[in-house]
């Protein structure tokens, strides 16, 4: 997890049972308060969902959908350039629309046809052990929410652009999906926190911000890096350097930067089979034992 405090925007209910969200001061919805009605009643329909019913659509208002279509055409050319091959099959297959936001359950639908995966509501950040434990059922938690309009380039939280571009491309192909739900069973069967941060460690490295060289190319596989417009162009200044479980797992990052140091596998295979190898060997006795 993050090592300082970052500007994710904690969902409340008060004792009259009043949903809110609340905002840092550096948060570009801090003021409009507008915009933090509609996160308040997209974090309350999430709140009340449970898994297995149809997940609620949102009414995204029109400024949230001309964001969705500028930042989507815009990664769409950097994806062209800088995202690997298994990435980009898994958004083809995924086939999102252009021209508007997609509701979460239509995306859920065809990552389910594809891979058996599915998405569910979630109102903001989930607990550790609740989001990892939801991917070893095949089951993503992902927000609803879209970035405030004032910033269409950066979110401080994971968005709805974050969720269906990266890591829904993610879930729509296989070999990724299968990862995801290898993270979900290693922590299931962990006991430690030492150990099920360790894993978390890996997956923001791999999962988040992995890397992959393809052709002799270093091409971007995190659904962070994937879903972020600017950190695309910047990602091969950064300190890159060879998968290790051990150099992962003592790496701090923040949320909210650019990552300063990123980990690149020497093929797709490469990462599949060293984060196989790390997720079906970790133990809470010695979760070192697999470097």
């Amino acid at each position: 997890m993050s090592k300082e405090a970052t500007l994710y925007s904690p969902v409340i209910k008060d004792e009259r049972g009043i949903v809110s969200v609340v905002f840092a001061k550096d948060h570009p919805g801090y003021d409009d308060p507008e915009y933090q009605r509609h996160r308040a009643g997209i974090a309350e329909a999430a709140l009340r969902y449970v898994p297995g019913q149809p997940v609620p659509d949102v009414v995204y208002t029109e400024e949230e959908h001309a964001t969705w279509r500028l930042v989507n055409a815009e990664l769409a050319e950097k994806h062209r350039r800088h995202a690997c091959r298994e990435f980009l099959a898994g958004k083809e297959r995924l086939a999102l629309p252009d021209d508007r936001l997609p509701q979460l359950g239509e995306a859920s639908a065809a990552i389910n046809e594809a891979t058996g995966f599915r998405f569910s509501p979630a109102a903001g950040l989930v607990e550790v052990r609740d989001f990892y434990g939801s991917l070893a059922d095949r089951r993503f938690q992902a927000t609803q929410y879209i970035r405030h309009f004032s910033m269409p380039r950066f979110s401080p939280e994971p968005d709805m652009i974050h969720e269906v571009v990266g890591h829904g491309s993610h879930l729509s192909a296989q070999r990724l999906a299968d990862l995801y739900e290898l993270f979900g069973k290693a922590v299931r069967r962990l006991r430690s926190k030492e150990a099920v941060g360790m894993v978390s460690s890996v997956f923001w490295f791999a999962m988040e911000y992995g890397l992959v060289r393809e052709d002799g190319e270093i091409k971007a596989c995190g659904a962070s890096l994937l879903s972020s417009c600017a950190e695309l162009e910047r990602f091969q200044e950064a300190d890159i350097r060879p998968l290790d479980v051990a150099s992962m797992a003592g790496q701090g990052y923040l949320v909210e930067q650019y990552q300063p140091v990123l980990f690149c596998a020497d093929s797709f295979a490469h990462m599949e089979e060293f984060l196989s190898t790390f997720l079906i060997t970790v133990s809470d006795a010695d979760p070192l034992a697999t470097t």
